[in-house]
């Protein structure tokens, strides 16, 4: 795929600190897996229903593929610091109102349903707000990032998030002991410090177009291929996620309390191969195209042994492998859509990606419970073939000059 030559962004890689997109990556993936780690005990508590509790885990997927795009346009239009302060203060400001929510519910146990309008709405807000996070972020290192190098550096992005996979659920169980409201309030902390760090230590930069943004449509053919590998990447993880608990109830025997925890760790060794393998990206020099195929062919390894597994110690490994081939395709299919736009595309782009992997994020839980219902191997199996064909999709052929 050529790589638009717009000056701007062919220009040596300017110094930028991306320290600050890495810390604020890091924080509202923590206090986003927080929720998600404590939704269960909490719904029971309030008398919800399953059902609820998994929609409003699954609102903030949907406001975030409504409001990527949307996010892209305005960092082209007004600038990627302003949009990542905004996104950070409001994701803040709604993470507060989750905490006096949750705290207020607990106290004084409203009717389920009033319990599940009100979380759906702050986690709708929360999600809104997050969407702006790493469109503004992927599009500020397409800026700054020489394209051959664009990937390493989206890889930290990616390494962060990992981080934060990890320690949000692991911090919110070890609060959760004293309150379950405790681990809302110390998790509120982590994106207000984010924002502050933002505003003092991410100087302003200068749009690197002087014309108005250029509209990106989702079937522009130079997007086609990032557009897939992200939807798929995003489906395979949500599938694997949802259905590993499942897996190791109905698959491997195991009772409720064991399959709880043998599904924790299958999931923390997820947090700890992206983190490994993104890491390890950063030193190679592979292009963007060659890390997809790489990527996606042993995440599909994995995926396709992990149907096989009878024991918990095969799945986590299974596990392993599956989630570092997806180390290497997160930060490639951004990079790769980075490097096919031109400078006043950016954020427009990142957005459109964003929007892939939202979508992924929302119909992953969906098809893997309807495909479960067939048999608890289907799932994994069907995700090991969707990434191999992502794999093995043939590069265009460059016309002849």
């Amino acid at each position: 795929m050529n790589v638009a030559k717009d000056p701007a962004s062919l220009n040596t890689a300017r110094a930028l600190d991306i320290r600050p997109l890495l810390l604020v990556n890091m924080t509202c993936t923590m206090s986003m897996m927080a929720f998600v780690a404590l939704i269960g005990p909490i719904s029971r508590l309030l008398g919800m229903a399953t059902w609820q509790a998994g929609a409003a885990v699954t609102v903030a997927g949907v406001v975030w593929v409504l409001l990527a795009r949307p996010w892209g346009r305005a960092a082209d239009r007004y600038g990627r610091r302003r949009v990542l302060l905004l996104g950070s203060a409001g994701f803040t400001l709604s993470y507060w109102l989750l905490c006096l929510f949750i705290d207020g519910a607990l106290r004084w146990l409203p009717g389920a349903t009033l319990a599940f309008i009100g979380m759906m709405l702050v986690r709708g807000m929360i999600g809104g707000f997050y969407a702006a996070l790493p469109v503004a972020g992927t599009a500020l290192i397409a800026d700054h990032v020489e394209p051959q190098a664009r990937a390493r550096a989206m890889a930290s992005l990616g390494a962060a998030n990992a981080v934060g996979l990890v320690l949000g659920p692991a911090v919110a169980a070890l609060l959760a002991r004293y309150s379950l409201s405790l681990p809302f309030y110390v998790m509120s902390l982590l994106p207000a410090s984010a924002f502050l760090i933002l505003l003092f230590k991410l100087k302003p930069q200068p749009l690197h177009h002087a014309h108005a943004p250029n509209p990106v449509r989702l079937s522009d053919p130079r997007l086609r291929r990032p557009l897939l590998v992200a939807f798929a990447a995003m489906l395979s993880v949500t599938v694997s996620q949802i259905t590993v608990g499942f897996f190791a109830l109905d698959r491997l025997q195991l009772p409720a309390g064991e399959a709880a925890q043998a599904a924790g760790i299958a999931l923390t060794t997820v947090g700890v191969a992206l983190i490994f393998a993104q890491v390890m990206m950063r030193k190679l020099e592979w292009p963007p195209l060659k890390m997809i195929r790489v990527g996606a062919s042993v995440s599909a390894l994995g995926f396709a042994c992990a149907a096989l597994a009878s024991t918990a110690p095969v799945l986590w490994a299974c596990f392993f492998v599956a989630a570092a081939g997806m180390g290497f395709v997160f930060p490639a299919f951004s990079a790769l859509a980075a490097n096919a736009m031109h400078a006043s595309e950016q954020g427009a782009t990142a957005g459109s990606i964003g929007a892939a992997q939202g979508m992924g994020a929302v119909i992953g839980p969906l098809a893997a419970t309807l495909v479960y219902a067939v048999d608890p191997r289907l799932p994994y199996l069907a995700i090991a073939v969707l990434l191999l064909l992502v794999g093995l999709w043939p590069a265009p052929v460059a016309p002849r000059s």
